[in-house]
């Protein structure tokens, strides 16, 4: 039978034995019990309670109590601000909201929540909360490959080739996948060889691939400078540099001079990324290597990718060529040894000299470098690099000549 009246004995707490006939327990349910107070900081609430939620000034964190099944929270919207400060909701140790133990927020002006207690499973719930979790960042990498540069030719050599270089930094980002093998390679610089030197080892990230740099050609020999992710510059015998192969990632070596008188002859200088290797315009000048490009995915412009220099002959009265900028080597004169590619830059070596007796050997190219840039919630496993923190994001560099697997998580 319902409760149509609530006796005096009843409101003052005086024992009472019957309501309108009926016996038995009694439950008095007297509705929302308001808290007068504005809340305008963060607060724990109470079970039973209303509160006036202002959030004019900034985002409150409410802390819902420990849940009793049936009991109820009620937050209003006293500024019709919510919209623009957030109220968010956080659990009792490790009781749920939602069916979850996330932090839950409300993002509606004006609106008015009501959470009931369910149970454990589901804990405290509400129609118009979701999540305060933010969704996981993308994982976009920038990257900077620069494949290993060329060895130069050994005598009256051509400068080596720089290595390919690629790179996204400043355009278009790779978006990956968490917790994936993703391969990376350093490669090594190519040593000084007879007939030519040796081509630069590639570089990898990925799906990526820098080719290495074109061995600079040897004079003694007809033989021209090798294809390359930068060509090598030509020798002295057939001239010819060789060229940038696959096309994109570097530039054409520059060709060598003719055999005028002995012992006085030049090679040309191998391609760099931004340009030619420069041509051998006589017997007594060796070809300068190509420039290398500036990238500043590190935080710090630095170049790479030089081309190296031409060597000349103990008998030519010119220069030798210099290394591009980007770590190309120059090349070397009569008995002295040709410069290397400096380590890491990918630039090719220079060009070996000529002496009376003597060959005097070119330089070995700079190995190469991978450089990976990306969001600052992710860390990289696996192959060993360098991290460091750029503004919002890791920079993790990889110089060890090699091949392994890292994954972002």
């Amino acid at each position: 039978m319902a409760l149509t009246k609530l006796t005096q004995n009843l409101i003052d707490g005086t024992i009472v034995t019957s309501v309108n006939s009926q016996t038995g327990a009694v439950t008095l349910e007297t509705g929302t019990d308001w808290v007068s107070t504005i809340q305008t900081s963060n607060f724990t609430a109470v079970a039973g309670k209303g509160y006036f939620v202002n959030t004019t000034s900034a985002e409150i964190t409410v802390t819902l109590p420990a849940g009793i099944v049936g009991n109820e929270v009620v937050i209003q919207d006293y500024a019709g601000t919510f919209a623009t400060n957030k109220v968010i909701f956080a659990s009792n140790g490790s009781e749920k909201i939602q069916g979850v133990t996330d932090d839950f927020k409300c993002e509606t002006n004006n609106a008015t929540v009501t959470l009931i207690y369910q149970d454990a499973t589901k804990g405290w719930t509400a129609d118009n909360i979701v999540t305060n979790v933010a969704p996981p960042v993308p994982l976009t990498v920038e990257y900077l490959v620069v494949a290993g540069g060329a060895g130069g030719g050994a005598s009256f050599g051509g400068g080596g080739g720089a290595g390919g270089y690629k790179t996204n930094y400043g355009a278009t980002a790779l978006t990956l996948i968490v917790a994936t093998n993703y391969t990376v390679t350093v490669g090594a610089g190519g040593a000084s060889a007879v007939p030519a030197g040796a081509n630069g080892g590639n570089s990898v990230f990925s799906t990526i691939i820098s080719t290495g740099g074109g061995g600079g050609a040897d004079g003694n020999y007809v033989q021209s400078g090798k294809n390359g992710g930068s060509g090598g510059g030509g020798g002295y015998t057939t001239n010819a540099g060789g060229s940038a192969s696959p096309a994109g990632q570097g530039n054409n070596g520059g060709s060598g001079s003719s055999n005028v008188s002995s012992n006085a002859a030049a090679g040309g200088g191998g391609g760099g990324a931004a340009a030619v290797g420069g041509n051998s315009v006589d017997k007594n000048n060796g070809g300068n290597g190509g420039a290398g490009l500036s990238n500043s995915i590190t935080g710090s412009a630095v170049f790479y990718a030089g081309g190296g220099g031409g060597g000349i002959g103990a008998n030519s009265t010119g220069s030798t060529g210099s290394g591009g900028s980007g770590g190309g080597g120059t090349g070397s004169t009569g008995n002295n040894a040709a410069t290397a590619g400096t380590a890491n830059t990918g630039g090719g070596g220079g060009g070996g000299g000529q002496g009376a007796a003597v060959g005097a050997g070119g330089g070995a190219g700079g190995s190469g470098i991978v450089i990976l840039r990306y969001p600052s919630g992710y860390t990289i496993s696996g192959l060993s690099g360098t991290t460091t923190t750029v503004g919002t994001d890791k920079v993790t560099t990889f110089t060890n000549a090699g091949t392994g697997n890292i994954q972002f998580n």
